[in-house]
């Protein structure tokens, strides 16, 4: 645990107590009495209220639609399966000023619903809840399905052998094991949701405001310090509150799990039933996936004089953003691969150290330490971009002009992913294997290494995808601190989005289309990896 909590101490606790103290004190004074002023303003109240029921919302609405897509990927076996894999992930690591256009072309004035039936669905909160669907559904199809795909599906059988119906059987057996995976990721739902900031911002308009949109209009736009250091505070109170429920009552339903190989478990679809269930699957991803994606990809080559390849070209020349780049727009794919690839070892190092010793201990301390992981995921991404600036600039942590500034960020983002992901997965593995391994003789460090890694690969390779993901997409915080001449994808398409001009625009949804591809193809790899890892050899052997 040392390592995580050292990382967490200095890289997350000590930037955020830093903005908020300089929000709370005055001549050096603690000023408490300004969280009773600010919480007291009839306008915050709403915000605070508007952000919580979005959430919760949003997460029901999330794993309504994703679940069957989780199964769908775990059990049945189909052509494309793996491409699309990569595919509904892509949504994932997409600038959030991005979706929220792509959503207005589909939903608002002049889009999709407004030219074949005349509905607008913009500055709704309808909107804003479909565009979370399209980021969210990933992490429930990613950490259900990596779970659920290792099942065995013997276990089901049998109780159906015993006279439970498939319903019955399945609620029995395969819901309990998947509780905790369940669980995790409707958590971290529950997190990017009620801390969503981008979507809100576009499609919300004047009516819908998040405690995160409010922190950076407080921030940016209004510069008062004071109320967004209570807001970062209330956004910090509620998500502690949440994480600590969830410790409670999760780690309860955990046990060890019989797990499989997933090559094993999926099959062709068998009956109506199930033809019927990936047929809707497939309808849900087309409509709430594939079209926003195909929106962007449509602009990109939609240039003025007809379709073709002007705005790729444009983004290897200096001067076509008229200043916003002090290099070729372009220089910004190698940027973002090189720092999502520093991040992805950085996250999958200090998450993969937490996740094992959350497996190994229990009690107040340990359960307290797997809520402060995932704290990063529900405080303000301003507040850490802000923090870094004012924290790291001293010696020996001046880090300021340095590369590894926003890799440090990002990996902040993707530890909690790789702990989640991870953790359900090591929890299963059954202690009298390790137990065995003791026995015949193996250190702590080979056992882990011949019983327990062998079993969770597949689970390390989906959480270093989805920590790569999260980190080529990473926004919030890398705006403020991504040098001018190492632009991220992210920032240089928000910078493209900024400035008028149907180049600037052009650019901007070009620059999308290589991000989706990017993503996509390194998660096409790691799909091809991935399928060649076996996970039972080593209960095979014991």
């Amino acid at each position: 645990m040392a390592g995580p909590v050292a990382f967490f101490a200095l890289f997350f606790a000590y930037p955020v107590a830093a903005i908020v103290g300089r929000g709370l004190k005055a001549d050096g004074v603690w000023q408490f009495g300004r969280i009773g002023e600010v919480l007291g303003r009839p306008e915050l109240l709403r915000v605070l209220w508007f952000t919580t029921w979005q959430a919760f919302a949003s997460t029901a609405l999330t794993l309504l639609i994703a679940l069957p897509g989780a199964y769908v990927f775990a059990r049945l076996d189909f052509p494309g399966k793996r491409v699309l894999r990569a595919v509904v992930t892509v949504p994932f690591v997409l600038p959030t000023v991005v979706v929220g256009t792509a959503f207005l072309a589909l939903l608002g004035r002049g889009g999709l619903l407004d030219e074949l039936w005349g509905v607008r669905l913009d500055t709704t909160v309808w909107a804003i809840l479909l565009a979370h669907v399209f980021f969210n559904y990933a992490v429930v199809v990613r950490t259900v399905g990596g779970l659920w795909s290792q099942l065995d599906p013997r276990q089901e059988e049998a109780a159906r052998v015993l006279g439970a119906g498939r319903f019955a059987a399945w609620r029995s057996v395969t819901l309990p094991a998947l509780g905790p995976s369940v669980a995790a990721a409707a958590l971290m739902v529950f997190l990017f949701t009620f801390t969503s900031f981008g979507v809100v911002q576009i499609l919300g308009g004047p009516t819908f405001a998040t405690l995160e949109v409010e922190i950076y209009r407080q921030t940016a736009h209004l510069l008062d310090l004071r109320t967004a250091a209570v807001l970062t505070l209330v956004q910090f109170a509620a998500v502690g509150m949440i994480l600590a429920v969830h410790a409670r009552t999760v780690r309860r339903r955990e046990s060890a799990l019989r797990l499989v190989d997933p090559a094993q478990t999926a099959r062709r679809p068998r009956g109506a039933g199930q033809w019927a269930l990936l047929a809707a699957v497939l309808a849900g991803i087309a409509l709430l996936l594939i079209a926003p994606l195909a929106v962007l990809v449509e602009r990109s080559f939609d240039t003025p004089g007809g379709y073709g390849l002007a705005y790729y070209r444009a983004l290897g020349r200096m001067d076509v953003s008229g200043g916003a780049f002090l290099v070729p727009p372009i220089e910004a794919v190698w940027n973002s691969l090189q720092y999502a690839l520093a991040a992805t070892a950085i996250a999958v190092a200090v998450g993969g150290l937490a996740a094992a010793a959350l497996t190994r201990r229990a009690g107040r301390l340990v359960r307290g330490f797997d809520a402060l992981l995932m704290l990063p995921l529900g405080v303000s991404a301003v507040t850490v971009g802000f923090g870094f600036l004012i924290t790291l600039d001293e010696p020996p942590l001046d880090l300021r002009a340095s590369w590894i500034l926003v890799p440090l960020a990002q990996a902040l983002v993707g530890v909690p992913f790789v702990v989640r992901t991870m953790l359900p997965v090591l929890r299963a593995v059954d202690e009298r294997l390790r137990e065995a391994a003791a026995v015949l003789g193996a250190s702590p460090l080979r056992a882990w290494r011949e019983v327990d890694l062998p079993l969770v690969r597949r689970a390390l390779l989906i959480a270093a995808g989805f920590a790569f993901a999260v980190s080529l997409g990473e926004f919030g915080a890398t705006v403020f601190i991504a040098r001018p001449d190492r632009p991220t994808l992210p920032v240089a398409v928000a910078r493209l989005l900024g400035r008028p001009g149907e180049l600037n625009y052009g650019q901007a949804m070009a620059l999308s289309t290589i991000l989706m591809a990017v993503c996509a193809l390194a998660l096409l790899l790691l799909e091809r990896i991935r399928t060649g890892a076996r996970t039972d050899k080593t209960s095979e052997e014991f």
